[in-house]
């Protein structure tokens, strides 16, 4: 048998002093308190598994009169927590504005270690608090009895800390320990702000790519009549032209917020960049030209009448009377660019009632027959190869203003073949191009156009061909020459006669606009029903020829004669970004709680003496061997005392004492609590 036994509680006694504290004789040793026998007498019971062994260890370092080893779990928790500080620190300083991706593994160490560090400093924080709690029971005054339940729930979590920073008026070291208890809540939330990951775009390895022209060739097959080669329309032009004569143009494919290129582009990633780069293509001006319009009421070519048959080229066209705004009033053979009728057309190509009005005119300074008008161009002379020179008028408030004698407006426009230097970028599918510069061929020049008249048994005709090559050599660059064959010039050149010339007219005020075009074709008037005409006011037809040179531009650059230039792409990566300044809170409370602890272990130091209840920390066994007297525990134990109303025994003040335990205060004498004790030389009662 062990060399102590437990034996039944003694029934209460009234006034009755405690054999346990009685002076003993001279030379007889003193008993030792409860804990200490406690742990000195058991055996070591082979029969208790791993976790009571483990609970029985701590208890014997509790018992211990070395500090450090009652503290030493404490200790070894907040070494913990200090050490994963550390290497948070470390973490962070090799993470810190580098890619997320040189070690992904990183911020799950970083996250293990912030909980392990949080979670390692509750242990020394409650168990702290809970030695203070049998300290505080223990000094010279006595305490109420409910400040044992807050002390008990203070260990436990927040809300009992909060209780007891009012109970303590944060006067106590024990205060404290509740405020770490309460603020390492928010640890995690401090740790949380600790790493930003910003995205930052990161250059790759694979390149992007887009589309340029240096040099067109042609991408027709050559057709022959009688032997003569023919002037066609430039396949890979054409649909794009006639999107824009007779609508409102291609439009751009919208993704999002923003429109898909329209050329070739490879863009491994979502943010491509390409260095400036210069490509053939197509560019266009436009100038006012109101104010060299003259209105007069005379006689003129009636090559503008909507239902007049034939050719407006080969047929011989009759004169009427009219009255509009001219280019030329005082000429033999003066252009009508906006008016009206004042007399009746009657020959054998059709007639016309008085009254029929020119609302618009698209009139070519160079023919069908390819000769000049007004010398080519009126203010654009500079420009060499020009693909299309035009003067486009329109009635400025519709057909009601051409009778009333309103000025129209007129704008003298040119397309041109010109070199463009770009800045172009992909960003999130959205493609954009910047202009910087552009140049063009402007070396003076004789006409390059030539004209003959083909007569035969196979064909009967004119012979018209352009008399150079397009040849474009950026000054500035020096990046090489830029242009195109005569023929394939000549090509996209004969796109444009079926749009230029072409007018609008109107029979009266009220009657159907009539637009007529392809005005070289011989036979009944060729007329069109245009749900949109971009060359009437108010339409912009600046814009529309910009638009228009852009998308020849773009439809140019996506043919197989294209290079490729190539770029940089970008890719989204994470990094890390480390605020420092949020590990400010959890190494305050790291050292708080040190401090704490360290106060805690000097305030207890003395462990188990005759006046001290020990080392118990936030153990329940004191509740075990320490009890309210008797008379005391059946106040308590009936349901009618927390029914009931004001009661004196709800306000009784105890105060702990290691050897005689709870005494009652106010009481003339206080039996004896049944500390369950025996000594080593006593039989248990009921032995034989």
């Amino acid at each position: 048998m062990g060399n102590m036994s437990i034996a039944p509680a003694r029934p209460p006694r009234t006034c009755v002093p405690d054999t346990l504290n009685r002076d003993k004789p001279s030379g007889e040793p003193r008993a030792s308190s409860p804990l200490t026998r406690y742990f000195e007498t058991e055996d070591g019971d082979r029969s208790l598994d791993i976790t009571q062994r483990l609970e029985r260890k701590l208890a014997q370092l509790n018992a211990s009169n070395n500090v450090f080893k009652r503290w030493i779990y404490e200790i070894i928790t907040w070494t913990i927590s200090a050490l994963c500080m550390g290497g948070i620190i470390f973490i962070l300083l090799y993470l810190s504005n580098r890619s997320l991706n040189k070690w992904p593994v990183g911020l799950t160490i970083f996250t293990v270690l912030t909980k392990i560090a949080s979670a390692a400093l509750i242990l020394p924080t409650s168990e702290a608090l809970g030695q203070l709690k049998w300290s505080w029971f223990n000094g010279k005054k006595s305490k109420e009895i409910w400040d044992f339940e807050i002390f008990d729930k203070a260990s436990r979590g927040a809300w009992g800390s909060i209780l007891l920073l009012f109970r303590t008026k944060g006067r106590s070291l024990a205060a404290l320990g509740a405020i770490l208890t309460v603020l390492l809540i928010a640890n995690d939330t401090f740790f949380q702000q600790v790493v930003d990951l910003p995205e930052r775009w990161v250059l790759q390895g694979s390149p992007s790519s887009i589309a340029k022209l240096q040099w067109y060739n042609s991408e027709n097959s050559e057709e022959t009549r009688g032997g003569y080669a023919t002037i066609q329309n430039e396949q890979s032009l054409r649909p794009t032209a006639l999107n824009f004569f007779y609508s409102n143009g291609t439009q751009p494919n919208v993704i999002g917020n923003g429109t898909s290129p329209q050329i070739p582009v490879s863009c491994p990633t979502s943010n491509c960049t390409w260095p400036a780069y210069e490509s053939l293509g197509v560019c266009s001006k436009c100038v006012s030209i109101t104010q060299l319009l003259t209105f007069a009421c005379t006689s003129t070519k009636a090559d503008w009448i909507g239902n007049i048959t034939g050719s407006l080229l080969y047929d011989e066209i009759p004169e009427v009377s009219v009255c509009g705004y001219f280019l030329n009033a005082s000429d033999l053979s003066p252009v009508l660019l906006s008016g009206y009728s004042t007399s009746t057309v009657n020959f054998d190509h059709g007639t016309a009632p008085i009254g029929e009005a020119l609302l618009m005119r698209n009139l070519p300074l160079i023919t069908l027959s390819r000769e000049r008008l007004f010398n080519g161009s009126i203010n654009f002379r500079d420009i060499r190869n020009s693909l299309a020179n035009i003067i486009i008028t329109s009635a400025a408030n519709g057909a009601e203003s051409v009778y009333r004698n309103e000025t129209p407006i007129a704008q003298e426009c040119v397309l041109y073949f010109c070199v463009k230097r770009l800045r172009s970028s992909y960003y999130w599918a959205t493609y954009e191009e910047e202009v910087i510069s552009t140049f063009t061929n402007s070396t003076p020049g004789t006409f390059p156009w030539r004209a003959y008249k083909v007569e035969s048994a196979q064909v009967n005709g004119t012979d018209v061909y352009y008399d150079e090559d397009i040849i474009i050599k950026p000054v500035e660059s020096g990046s090489g020459t830029y242009g195109m064959s005569r023929d394939t010039y000549a090509n996209i050149y004969n796109i444009f006669d079926d749009i230029f010339p072409s007018f609008v007219t109107v029979d009266n005020k009220t009657a159907e606009h009539t637009f007529r075009n392809r005005v070289v074709v011989k036979g009944g008037p060729i007329h069109r029903r245009l749900s949109f005409n971009p060359w009437m006011a108010p339409n912009n037809v600046t814009h529309h020829l910009d638009r228009l040179a852009t998308a020849f531009t773009n439809a140019l650059r996506s043919t197989a004669s294209r290079e490729m230039v190539y770029g940089t792409a970008f890719s989204m990566e994470t990094y890390v970004h480390v605020q420092w300044e949020w590990l400010i809170f959890p190494f305050a409370l790291l050292i708080l709680t040190l401090v704490f602890l360290v106060a805690t272990m000097i305030k207890t130091a003395k462990g188990s003496g005759e006046e001290d209840p020990g080392i118990w920390k936030t153990s329940a066994m004191p509740t075990l061997i320490y009890g309210l007297p008797s008379p005391m525990q059946k106040q308590f134990t009936s349901s009618s005392t927390w029914s009931s109303g004001p009661d004196k025994s709800k306000n009784l003040k105890v105060r702990l004492h290691p050897k005689r335990g709870w005494r009652v205060s106010g009481q003339p004498c206080t039996p004896d609590t049944p500390v369950i004790a025996m000594r080593v030389d006593q039989a248990p009662p009921g032995w034989i």
